[in-house]
């Protein structure tokens, strides 16, 4: 198998959903038969490309989005296997990507209040409204991609952000129902297992954004070749 980006990605991806956690280094060498350095420089390469974001003393997986090989608010569940969610967005992209029946469990705002909900059938299935906050801009989310999908959490109400954001310090960003980030992560997603996978380019992003009304100053980012 060759070492490049896309097949790297795959496998890594592949990986966390038979094992529910990401390969090492020392794993990946054996799969692509190459050096750990070499290995290292295209786990580089593909951090660089926004695939990918690595222990930045080890070089070994700490998220590939959207999951997370370490613990998060968001835990994915379902009869094939379990995993963290970067986010609340990336809990329902790993949905879309094993295409099963999930329930996940987190809690409102990050706070104490745990609740549950599922994806069955393809359908989001929850047992009051319920919505998610973006509060950092699209622009500046690979700044610290860490942090901002640690603060894309889940609430049930308007006023609940709000007052979060008081508590809390943050600006409020915007505001989606979930049934519609649902949607867009079943087509954000959706080529996140295929072994050609290409990182949407900015361009591409926009235009995907547009797709689900997403246009809120939150969302906005320049029309570009680079990778989103």
């Amino acid at each position: 198998m060759n070492l490049d980006l896309s097949h790297l990605h795959h496998v890594i991806v592949k990986q966390i959903i038979l094992n529910g956690y990401a390969p090492s280094i020392e794993t990946l060498s054996k799969i692509f038969q190459r050096s750990n350095e070499d290995v290292i420089q295209c786990l580089k390469d593909l951090e660089e490309y926004h695939g990918v974001v690595l222990h930045p003393k080890t070089s070994e997986v700490w998220a590939i989005h959207p999951f997370s090989s370490s613990p998060t608010n968001f835990w994915v569940k379902s009869q094939q296997g379990q995993w963290w969610g970067n986010c609340a967005w990336c809990s329902l992209g790993i949905a879309a990507i094993i295409k099963k029946d999930v329930t996940i469990t987190t809690t409102l705002g990050g706070e104490d209040k745990q609740i549950k909900f599922e994806i069955k059938n393809g359908e989001l299935i929850t047992d009051r409204p319920l919505f998610i906050h973006f509060p950092i801009a699209m622009k500046n989310a690979w700044d610290n991609v860490i942090f901002t999908c640690s603060v894309m959490q889940i609430f049930s109400s308007d006023t609940e952000i709000v007052d979060w954001c008081l508590r809390h310090n943050f600006c409020k960003g915007d505001v989606q129902p979930m049934e519609n980030i649902w949607n867009f992560a079943k087509v954000w997603y959706g080529n996140h297992l295929c072994e050609d996978w290409k990182k949407w380019t900015s361009e591409q992003a926009k235009l995907i954004f547009e797709q689900f009304n997403l246009v809120s100053d939150i969302w906005e980012i320049s029309s570009t070749k680079s990778r989103f």
